[in-house]
C-alpha cells in the first residue's frame, strides 16, 4: 500500500474530511462575478480602499479598476505601461510631480501649490525646477504611451509637454475634456485645436523662483482659434496683450469663466474683456499689477453677462487699473475682495461703477475706513448680503446711524472687522432684517 493510499484511510487526528469543512472557511466571494463585486466594494468608505488591495490579487486588481483619479510619482511607471494595466479605468491624472528627476540624497522637499519637489543643498539656480526636470522628448514618451492604453481619460495635468506630446494624446483621447499644461509655451499651443472636446484650459507659462516659459499673442491666438468650446480658462503667469485676449473673446463665445494669475501681460489688455459675450466670472488673483495705462475710455465696454469679479491677493493702488475693471464688470451682482492690498478709500470710491451689487466680500483690506466703505455700499440700492472680514481700520465705532440702518435691512450680514469687534458676537442669533436696527442704533449713540 502506498503513502498515499495509507493517508486517505487513516487522516490525522487533525484534518477534516473535505465534505466537512466549516462554510466559514470558503471563500464566499469566489463565487461572485467581477461586476457584482465591483458594486459592493463601491458601497466601502474611501477611508478603506487601500486596506481592500490587501485582501487578495483578485481584489488588488478589482481596486485598480475601481480608481479614477491618480497623481503619479514615478514616470517610469508610465512609460513601462503598467500605469494602464494596473488602473485601467483611470479619468483623471496628474503627471507633473512624476516628471521631475530629484537629485540623489536630498532632505530639501520645496512645496507650491500642486507641485512637491526635492532640492540639492549644493543647487545655485534659483529655477530650481527648471534643472530637475524630464527632457521633453521623455515626457512627450509617456504621453504616447498613456494614450495608447487608456482612451477613458478626461483629465491630464503635465509639465514640460511638446506638441507632439499633446497631438499623439488628442489622437488616442477624443474625450479629453480638462488640460492643465505647466511650462506652457507658443509652440506647445500649436497643436491644441487637435483637443477638439476640450472645455476646462489652464495654462501656466512662467513661476517665479520655479521656472520660465513664455505664452504670448501668438499662443493665445492659437489656443483661441483651436479651442471654441472652451468654458473655462486659467492663464497664469502668460504674457500677451490686448490683441491676444480680444482674440480669445471673440473665438470662445461659451467662455464662462476666466481665471488671471500673475500675469505679465502689456497694459491696455482689460478693454479686450468687453468682446466676452459670455463671460459670468471673473477671477484676478497674485497679481502685481491690474492695468496701468487701460487705454481709451471708448474701448472700456461693459461684459454684457458678468456676474462676478473675484480679487484675490493683488495690488490694487492703480486707480487707472481699478476704474478700467470696475467699468468694464459693472454689471456683477457679485465683488469679492479678498486679501488685497493698496484699497484705500479713493480705490474703493471707484466701485461706484457697479449698478447692481446684491452681495459684496471684503476680507484683510487693511487700508480701508469705515467711511469709504460706508460711501459705496450706501450707493448700491440692490445690496443685499454683506462680509466683512478682517479690515482691522474699519471699526465699530465709527458706524453712522445711516449704516446701521442699511445693516437691518440686509438679509445676510457677517461682520468681523478685527478681533476686537463687539458686534461680531452680538450678531450672532441677532435676526438682521428685526432686531439688528435696534442694536446698531443703541451702539452709535452711546
Amino acid at each position: 500500500m502506498s503513502e498515499f493510499d495509507k493517508h486517505v484511510r487513516n487522516p490525522s487526528k487533525n484534518e477534516k474530511p473535505f465534505n466537512e469543512i466549516e462554510s466559514s472557511e470558503i471563500d464566499s466571494t469566489l463565487s461572485l462575478s467581477d461586476s457584482l463585486l465591483l458594486k459592493i466594494l463601491e458601497k466601502l468608505p474611501e477611508s478603506q480602499s487601500n486596506d481592500v488591495s490587501l485582501v487578495c490579487k483578485r481584489w488588488l486588481n478589482l481596486q485598480g479598476r475601481r480608481l479614477r483619479s491618480l497623481k503619479v510619482l514615478d514616470f517610469d511607471f508610465v512609460l513601462s505601461e503598467r500605469l494602464t494595466t494596473r488602473f485601467p479605468k483611470l479619468t483623471h491624472v496628474d503627471l507633473v510631480n512624476a516628471c521631475m528627476n530629484p537629485p540623489p540624497n536630498s532632505g530639501i522637499l520645496l512645496c507650491h501649490k500642486s507641485i512637491c519637489m526635492h532640492l540639492s543643498s549644493e543647487s545655485s539656480n534659483w529655477e530650481f525646477l527648471e534643472e530637475n526636470l524630464l527632457h521633453s522628448d521623455v515626457i512627450d514618451r509617456g504621453l504616447s504611451v498613456l494614450s495608447r492604453g487608456n482612451c477613458d481619460l478626461l483629465k491630464l495635468v503635465v509639465i514640460n509637454a511638446t506638441e507632439l506630446g499633446l497631438l499623439s494624446l488628442a489622437e488616442d483621447c477624443s474625450d479629453l475634456q480638462e488640460l492643465e499644461l505647466h511650462k506652457c509655451n507658443d509652440n506647445l499651443l500649436h497643436g491644441i485645436a487637435a483637443c477638439k472636446n476640450l472645455r476646462g484650459l489652464r495654462l501656466v507659462g512662467s513661476v517665479d523662483g520655479l521656472y520660465s516659459s513664455s505664452v504670448s499673442d501668438i499662443g493665445l491666438t492659437f489656443l483661441a482659434q483651436g479651442c471654441r468650446s472652451l468654458v473655462k480658462l486659467e492663464l497664469s503667469g502668460c504674457e500677451g496683450s490686448f490683441d491676444g485676449i480680444k482674440a480669445i473673446g471673440q473665438c470662445c463665445e461659451v467662455l464662462d469663466e476666466l481665471t488671471i494669475v500673475d500675469h505679465r501681460m502689456d497694459d491696455g489688455w482689460i478693454a479686450a474683456l468687453s468682446y466676452f459675450e459670455s463671460l459670468k466670472i471673473l477671477r484676478i488673483s497674485s497679481c502685481r499689477k491690474i492695468d496701468a495705462s487701460p487705454g481709451p475710455e471708448k474701448l472700456l465696454r461693459s461684459c454684457p453677462a458678468m456676474e462676478s469679479l473675484q480679487l484675490k491677493r493683488c495690488c490694487l493702488n492703480d486707480k487707472e487699473g481699478m476704474r478700467a475693471l470696475f467699468k468694464v464688470c459693472d454689471g456683477a451682482t457679485e465683488v469679492s475682495i479678498q486679501d488685497c492690498w493698496g484699497l484705500s478709500d479713493d480705490s474703493f470710491s471707484l466701485a461706484k461703477a457697479f449698478r447692481r451689487v446684491r452681495f459684496l466680500s471684503l476680507e484683510g483690506c487693511s487700508v480701508l475706513t469705515s467711511g469709504g466703505l460706508e460711501s459705496v455700499i450706501l450707493y448700491w440700492e440692490e445690496l443685499e448680503s454683506m462680509r466683512v472680514v478682517s479690515c482691522k481700520s474699519i471699526k465699530d465705532s465709527e458706524i453712522s446711524p445711516a449704516l446701521s440702518s442699511l445693516f437691518s435691512l440686509l438679509k445676510e450680514l457677517t461682520w468681523r472687522p478685527d478681533t476686537r469687534s463687539h458686534l461680531s458676537s452680538s450678531l450672532e442669533g441677532a435676526g438682521i432684517g428685526k432686531r439688528g436696527s435696534k442694536f446698531f442704533k443703541k451702539s452709535v449713540l452711546h
